[in-house]
């Protein structure tokens, strides 16, 4: 099962050195083996021929288009998504300004625009742990299987909070926020496997056990994938 790692790999990102030992674990620990291209976010032309899309940290990445098309490709296509930290922020980008028709930006990529869809925190979480309230009934909660879980961080971007309402209510779900009520996570329902964190579940542990999210998300690549034969071969 071919997943696409979307994002401008470096040996100097913590996360790229850490995915590799995780798609390891996923296969020694749950059986799943997955065959991953690292997919540069200058060219993500035929990301619809991979079973998930799983756009990785280590913004700014060097074509924020690319990056935005790859989280459309997936909502749109219904392939399973996975973004984390930087990926987290750009499928948010995507979702504002292709299902909320607003015309926002990223404040790392655009610092003279006029609106801001993610702004820098008050407080970097680079390098830090935080708590995550996992919100009752989401997807979420059901891999997650509790309320609360501490994560590790690499991020000084969030979402602007004034535009939390639009995006929820044309279908976004937030599904997990920070003591202060401020977003870390957000799904889509509806989709067979559309996520993303703030937080970043490759670091969990030591590498040697996947992450519940991840191993959700690898999950659901096998079901894609088995779907995608089964209409093959009918």
């Amino acid at each position: 099962m071919r997943i696409a790692l979307v994002g401008d790999r470096s040996p100097s990102v913590r996360s790229h050195v850490r995915i590799p030992l995780v798609v390891e674990a996923l296969r020694e620990r749950d059986d799943i083996a997955l065959d991953p291209y690292w997919i540069s976010t200058t060219d993500v032309s035929g990301l619809e021929r991979f079973d998930g899309i799983w756009m990785v940290p280590g913004s700014p990445y060097r074509d924020e288009a690319g990056a935005v098309e790859a989280a459309r490709i997936a909502r749109e296509q219904r392939i399973p998504f996975l973004g984390t930290c930087g990926g987290f922020q750009h499928m948010l980008l995507e979702y504002a300004r292709h299902v909320c028709g607003l015309d926002v930006a990223h404040a790392e990529n655009e610092p003279g625009a006029r609106e801001f869809l993610l702004t820098p925190l008050a407080c970097s979480l680079a390098g830090h742990e935080g708590l995550v309230r996992i919100s009752p009934g989401t997807l979420m909660e059901h891999i997650m299987g509790q309320s609360t879980t501490m994560e590790s961080y690499i991020c000084s971007y969030g979402l602007n909070e004034s535009y939390k309402q639009t995006l929820a209510g044309h279908g976004l779900v937030f599904c997990g926020h920070a003591d202060d009520g401020a977003v870390r996570a957000a799904e889509l329902p509806g989709h067979p496997f559309f996520l993303a964190t703030m937080f970043q579940p490759e670091l969990w542990g030591d590498g040697r056990r996947p992450h519940p999210v991840i191993s959700a998300f690898a999950a659901a690549v096998v079901r894609h994938r088995a779907g995608r034969e089964a209409a093959y071969t009918s």
